[in-house]
Formats: structure tokens, sequence, C-alpha cells
């Protein structure tokens, strides 16, 4: 099926406790989101195995966890302070502000996207989208400091410590998850732009003659790392190279993973070669050598560095509309979530299929309590059966346990597989192990009935 649009994903993310408008009761503020209970356990999942690939499983990586705000230094030595900004276009009449890159056509030439009045945009001006703050108990001018708009700068400060106290040789990588904030212009689409993100980057340190490979091998691994530990259909993907003219300053070369979103092709992560240019910017800006000694050439070089960067929030956007399906069965339209059972916020819900029978409904809560010693899992009575099953596919639960009367006869009791709803009768003390294999996919599904 054709990608669900933002509305229906921000409807489900509500209604099911993923996502919420922040402060909403004051009205919300754009640009920021909160996660709910389904949805933090969701957004952690994605960064685990984001940290697993990324720092946990290679040799060549390692991680750090650096403040939020830095020296003020650090900006103007990247970059930041003089040129971190897009392009902003007014309007006259209706006073709305918009990114110029997303309108089409020149402002001068076309009608106003939000009141349709013609000659009334401004020509486009630059607004930097860094975040200020002030540092200390007076707000004065010497005391201005910013809240990071990225997390990478943080890597380059912190390059020599890292090399050394790890006892690192070229190649080797740099990795950081945290939040960033940018003052974006127009931000939107459910939580697609925000100004208070979450990102997972990689500094990759390389010698200056192995760029090429090292970039190339990054771009094919984190494009495989979509698809093959998020789950993401690869029909939805492509790689783009940057044309020569849409380069970032620092950049010479960019390659982005783009998903076909409802909103068309767009952005999931980019992979990027930052030369060498921000550790000599920052050993110009410091003052400090930020070289390494290359035993292999018994020189001292300038690493170049390849960087796969990409949002947290995008890429929960992306599971949930990955996921999303609507199946006709006999009588309704089902809503399921078809997410990695690695990656759903519940493993496996326990349902009682009488809840005023206390001794089922306490078996039940014993092997719902025996299941969370494996997996996150929960427990719910809160309706019937087909309701209580329709509810846990729409949140994307893989396996529902149902605990009937014919359980305290038989010691046994119903596992449904969500994407199939075949189910098969597994001895309640086998159920843990069971379902813990299932979601690690270290056994295979034998259901043989269908719901």
């Amino acid at each position: 099926m054709p990608a669900p649009n933002f509305d229906v994903i921000a409807s489900l993310a509500k209604r099911r406790g993923f996502v919420f408008p922040s402060s909403e009761i004051y009205g919300g503020m754009a640009g920021f989101w909160d996660y709910g209970p389904l949805g933090v356990e969701l957004k952690n999942n994605v960064k685990t195995a984001w940290w697993r690939h990324m720092v946990q499983l290679r040799d060549d990586v390692v991680g750090i966890d650096a403040a939020i705000i830095m020296n003020p230094r650090v900006w103007e030595a990247s970059g930041h302070v003089v040129g971190f900004s897009d392009p902003m276009v007014d309007c006259r009449s209706c006073k709305l502000r918009f990114r110029e890159d997303d309108l089409k056509g020149k402002p001068s030439e076309i009608a106003c996207p939000n009141c349709g009045n013609r000659g009334t945009l401004t020509e486009a001006r630059q607004f930097n989208l860094m975040f200020a703050t002030h540092v200390g108990p007076v707000a004065e001018s010497s005391s201005v400091a910013y809240l990071r708009p990225e997390t990478a700068q943080a890597m380059f400060v912190q390059f020599d410590n890292v090399a050394t106290s790890m006892r690192r040789k070229l190649p080797f990588g740099i990795a950081q998850m945290g939040r960033s904030f940018r003052n974006e212009i127009t931000p939107g689409n459910f939580i697609f732009r925000l100004r208070e993100f979450e990102q997972m980057e990689m500094e990759f340190f390389v010698h200056p003659r192995d760029e090429d490979e090292w970039f190339g091998r990054w771009v094919e691994t984190r494009h495989r790392w979509w698809t093959d530990v998020l789950g993401i259909d690869a029909d939805r993907l492509r790689l783009r190279p940057h044309e020569a003219n849409e380069l970032s300053h620092y950049s010479k070369q960019t390659t982005d993973i783009e998903y076909e979103y409802p909103i068309g092709w767009s952005e999931l992560e980019g992979v990027a070669d930052r030369t060498d240019f921000d550790l000599r910017a920052h050993a110009a800006g410091s003052g400090k050598r930020l070289e390494i000694f290359d035993e292999a050439t018994g020189e001292h070089v300038v690493p170049y560095v390849i960087e796969p960067a990409m949002g947290v929030d995008r890429a929960v956007l992306t599971v949930l509309v990955d996921g999303y399906a609507e199946e006709k069965l006999a009588k309704e339209t089902r809503v399921v979530l078809r997410i990695r059972p690695d990656l759903a916020p519940v493993k496996a819900a326990v349902l009682p299929l009488l809840r005023n029978r206390p001794e089922l409904v306490e078996r039940a809560r014993r092997l719902t309590t025996d299941l969370k010693h494996v997996v996150a899992a929960m427990y719910d009575d809160t309706a019937s059966i087909g309701k209580l099953y329709r509810r846990q596919d729409e949140i994307g639960t893989p396996f529902c346990v149902t605990v009937d009367p014919e359980s305290l006869d038989d010691g046994a009791a119903t596992i449904r597989e969500r994407d199939s709803m075949t189910q098969e009768r597994v001895s309640l003390d086998l159920i843990p192990q069971r379902v813990a294999d299932l979601v690690a996919g270290r056994s295979a599904w034998e259901g043989v009935r269908r719901e």
C-alpha cells in the first residue's frame, strides 16, 4: 500500500501513546514534540540498534557523550556563527516566514503560499539557525553561548583526547548520540522537521589517501543498516549523490540515503566526506595541533573525516510510516504496525480471555511477570479479546499470549503472531523462552491456526 500521510501517522501516534504535541494544554509550540510511553520505547530501541551496530559490534569506533553547551569559540571556528543559516523570505502582507528552498519560483514572481497575494514576498536574506543563550548570572555579550546545532563538533574538539586515551590508530571513529537545537524557519510535517531533535552521528578519521575507499564503504554500510537492521522497505530507499552546487562548504562529496515519504523523497541519513576541514579549523582556532601519527607511513597527518549522520526522530517517523498497513478482513479493516519485533515497544501482551475469572487473571499476571524478565511485556484485560488483539496490532506488538479456561487444565496458552494472525499452543512454563527466541529470531514461527 502507498505510504500513509503524516496526519494518519500523527493521529495513531497520539491515540496510542507514541508522540504528543509538547505543552499541548497551553496550545503547543511549533517544532517541539514529546514522546509518550510507547514512543520512548520505540525511540530507545532505534538508538540501541544504531549504537550496537555502529559502536559495540565494531573494533574501530568508540563513543562519547559531550555537553550540549560548549565554549562559543567552537562555533566561531567551525563557521556556524557566521555561516549556519538558511535563506529566509517574509510576506509583507500576512507576516509569515518561509524557507526560500520551499518556494517554487523566485520570490518576486510568485504568490505568497499562505495568503495568495502577489508582490508581497521579500528577497531572501540569511537567518542564523542557532539558539543563543547566556551562561552565568548576568546576561551580557561576554556571556553569550549557543545550544549546539549538531553533535559533530564535540567529536572534532575531543579528537586528540580520544585518540590518546584509547590508543587509537587510523582509521578509527568517534560516535555520539544526543540532542541538538536548530531554530528552523518552517518546522512541520509532524516530527519530520523539528527545532529540538536528537542526532546519531559518527566521525570516521582516515588517512587522506583512503578517503574515497572509506566513503564508499560507509555509504554501503549505512544503506544496508536501514534494510537489514531496521527492516525498512528497500523499494522506498534510494541513494542520491549531491550535485557540486549543493555540497556543504566543508564537503568534498556527500551521498544522502533518501526515503519515499508521503511528501516525496527526502533525506533520511547523509554520508559526507568532510576532508580535513574541521580538524584544521579547530587547530587554527585553538592553537592545538590536531594530528595523529600514522605508523604505516611514519608521518604525522591531519586525518580526513567520513561522517554518517542521521536524526533519531526522523528514523522513528520512518519506522512508523514504513510499518503502517491497513488490511481488509471479513467484517473490518485491521490497522497493523508491521515493525521488527526487536524494535516494537511491547514484544508480548498477555491477555486473559475472561477477566471475571480471578484464577485466570492471576495466572495471566504471573505469566506477564515471567515474560518481563526476558522481553518488554504488558498485561491487558480492558476490552474483549478481539479489541485487545486490534489494539496490540496497532502498536506493533508482535506476539499476544491468550490465557483461557483450558490453560488451568492443560497448563498451556495460545501465542498469536501479529502479521499472519496464526496461533500455536505452548506450555505456560515454556512461553517466556519461546517468545524471547521468536523476538530474537532464533527459532521459526510454527503457528498452525489463523484466527
